[in-house]
């Protein structure tokens, strides 16, 4: 990957090809963004998330991270069509 650089993808989470091979991570951490979102989608309290993190992950790092989810499903959910079953 040449010539790749460090970029913030809001106030709270980085792609950094020098920390965790590029994958979205929660500024200053190496806690990636993805294994967050997936306590959220199992039904995981923030709260919980924020404690399991040790506070490195906030409520508001949450909540801007299942923004730019929402608005990523909303802008690429076509790519993840399926075809509908006949009735």
């Amino acid at each position: 990957m040449p010539n790749e650089q460090k970029k913030l993808l809001g106030r709270y989470m980085v792609s950094d090809p020098e920390i965790c091979h590029g994958k979205p991570t929660f500024l200053g951490t190496r806690i990636m963004v993805a294994q967050v979102l997936r306590q959220v989608a199992k039904g995981m309290a923030w709260d919980a998330i924020t404690a399991e993190w040790r506070g490195a992950v906030t409520r508001e790092a949450i909540a801007e991270a299942v923004e730019l989810a929402q608005r990523t499903f909303e802008d690429h959910a076509a790519e993840y069509a399926q075809e509908t079953q006949p009735a």
